[in-house]
């Protein structure tokens, strides 16, 4: 019976294989056409990724060859590196924190946004993007969170009585990490809420009126039942870029709160690998720290997958 059983999956497997084959060969000008983006992508993304789980197991330091040595990068990672566990925690709270928040507040604005008419929509967008575009701009908060008293932070709290002295903010772990949090916050803005906003004007609007038709008793109803299903494709796109972005956080602690940051209060798993790959050029050890945060945005985009299939239903 058994022996049956598998003669017949492989039959079909092989049916399905040959069927799969026929249509190929009818669409080879369209893969034809894939072909160039197709290798594009294997050696820029695909291939990187491959060849740093490889190195993830070797000791890598440049001018050596790789050695394999198993397990023993990860074990040190997680049991060993006080350093990297702080970067995880650290990486984790702005994660959980901003990238929620960043990406609730992108489709918001962008939902208010849709309202207003086309040419004050315009402008809104322009003003709300902007600085996820302008690069350095967080820069600006360098100002407002001077340590000194001539910082705008401290020159309002010590002129209420709030403080006595100035804060040196980028210098007191106690103040750091929120302070990078708010800087990701304000930056957040980025291509996931352009794409809220190109999908939010492609939803049909007699949609709408079928859905009052049907019940539909006021807006939060209709975001729910008719803009959400409609925009599924885009609320992942923008998902994907808010996790990237969270996890991805290094610039904005390295330059606001110094390289390495006080008690390593601003280390991230980014500014880790950054630690490893480029100034102590441990590749092999760096490759592990990149397959680790590869790893949680995997699960992470998993996770997000199986929540945004329930909206709406």
């Amino acid at each position: 019976m058994m022996k049956e059983y598998i003669s017949k999956y492989f039959a079909l497997r092989k049916h399905n294989m040959q069927v799969a084959w026929k249509k190929a060969k009818k669409s080879k000008m369209c893969y034809l056409f894939l072909l160039p983006y197709a290798v594009l992508f294997t050696l820029f993304f695909v291939a990187p990724v491959v060849i740093s789980i490889f190195y993830g197991f070797t000791y890598y330091n440049i001018l050596e060859p790789p050695r394999f040595i198993g397990l023993q990068n990860y074990i040190s990672l997680i049991l060993e590196d006080d350093i990297f566990l702080i970067g995880l925690k650290n990486t984790l709270m702005i994660a959980i924190i901003t990238g929620p928040l960043g990406y609730i507040m992108s489709f918001l604005f962008a939902w208010l946004i849709n309202e207003l008419p086309r040419w004050v929509r315009s402008v809104a967008v322009v003003v709300f993007y902007a600085p996820s575009i302008a690069g350095n701009c967080y820069v600006i908060f360098s100002v407002f969170f001077r340590g000194d008293a001539w910082g705008y932070v401290n020159a309002f709290l010590m002129n209420v009585g709030i403080i006595n002295e100035p804060i040196l903010w980028f210098i007191n772990p106690t103040y750091m990490l929120p302070i990078c949090m708010l800087v990701i916050l304000w930056m957040s803005l980025g291509t996931g809420f352009l794409s809220f906003v190109a999908g939010l004007q492609g939803v049909d609007k007699s949609q709408f009126e079928a859905g009052y038709m049907d019940g539909v008793k006021n807006r939060w109803q209709e975001l729910w039942y008719i803009t959400l299903p409609n925009m599924r494709p885009m609320l992942m796109f923008g998902a994907v870029m808010s996790i990237t972005q969270a996890f991805g956080v290094c610039d904005v602690t390295m330059a606001l709160c110094g390289y390495p940051s006080t008690d390593y209060a601003a280390r991230t798993i980014v500014t880790h690998l950054f630690d490893y790959g480029f100034t102590r050029f441990e590749m092999g050890y760096a490759c592990a720290i990149a397959t680790i945060l590869f790893l949680m945005m995997i699960l992470c985009n998993k996770a997000i997958q199986s929540l945004l299939r329930r909206v709406g239903t």
